[in-house]
């Protein structure tokens, strides 16, 4: 099984960034994912440390398809490719209404969007050598419109604070062959009120939004989930925090539902007295 991590970069200096990049690569995690919101531009980031290391590929999870012009975003994915020596892969998505109406885009259907988008990347021919090999490309997809799109047109599909039970759907939707990359949320934290506070406001900004509610109701949740920050139940299920043992057995219950790949979202990596890798040593390939 893959491994990899997604972590904000923000909370690194740009040497520190690189040395968490090669500690994640001597721990055999295979990919570190690069998110997108107000921060570092991730494909430009992602350029800087393809440069800097020797095995990881670096990903963008997700590069949003709102802000770049799909011409662009064919030409990077290629040159990446290509400059790397296949070790960069693009994960795409729409992000959330008001996220793209703060910077000035008209919101549209995901799926029209999507789809318009992938189009034109198809149709660009790229002036530069061509990589070794195709630059893995995934969508970000909850719903089964998207996925079933992402199974169709790119490598496979991204889900983000899911329960292995929406891994196991989603493998049935897009079949066998379509990749499945999951990113989940870990805290290593053994005390229920701390853990459980850290987890809520990790997740603050996802528990107020109506489009996750909408895929959470499916996995059995209700409104009285939603509330005063998220149920114990729900930030339990979406947030594994406390020992080693309890951090692997979520790993792997994603992993037997179906997913390829499973993207370790670590909580509290950069912490007052350095940085804190108890989640990723607890959760690597390599252990």
């Amino acid at each position: 099984m893959k491994r990899g991590v997604l972590t904000a970069t923000e909370q690194f200096s740009a040497e520190g960034l690189v040395e968490f990049a090669q500690a994640l690569e001597t721990r055999g995690y295979d990919s570190l994912w690069l998110p997108e919101l107000f921060g570092r531009e991730p494909i430009g980031t992602a350029g800087y440390l393809l440069g800097r290391t020797k095995r990881i590929c670096i990903a963008t999870g997700i590069a949003n398809v709102y802000v770049r012009d799909a011409h662009a975003t064919a030409q990077a994915r290629q040159s990446l490719a290509e400059l790397s020596d296949g070790r960069f892969i693009l994960g795409l998505g729409v992000s959330n209404p008001q996220l793209n109406a703060s910077r000035g885009h008209a919101w549209q259907p995901p799926l029209r969007k999507m789809t318009a988008y992938l189009d034109a990347m198809d149709a660009v021919k790229v002036a530069s050598p061509a990589p070794a090999r195709p630059c893995p490309t995934y969508i970000a997809a909850h719903g089964p419109q998207l996925q079933k799109l992402g199974a169709a047109r790119t490598d496979g599909v991204i889900t983000y604070l899911m329960t292995p039970q929406h891994t196991r759907e989603s493998r049935q939707r897009i079949g066998p062959t379509a990749e499945l990359n999951v990113v989940a949320m870990f805290l290593a934290e053994r005390d229920p009120a701390i853990a459980r506070a850290k987890a809520r406001a990790g997740i603050k900004v996802y528990v107020g939004l109506d489009y996750y509610h909408r895929e959470w109701r499916k996995l059995g949740f209700a409104d009285v989930d939603f509330t005063d920050g998220g149920s114990d139940r729900l930030v339990d299920t979406l947030v594994a925090w406390g020992d080693e043992r309890v951090l692997r057995e979520r790993i792997d219950a994603f992993e037997a539902a179906g997913a390829t790949r499973v993207i370790v979202m670590p909580f509290g990596v950069q912490t007052k007295s350095g940085v804190d890798l108890r989640v990723l040593d607890a959760l690597a390939a390599s252990h």
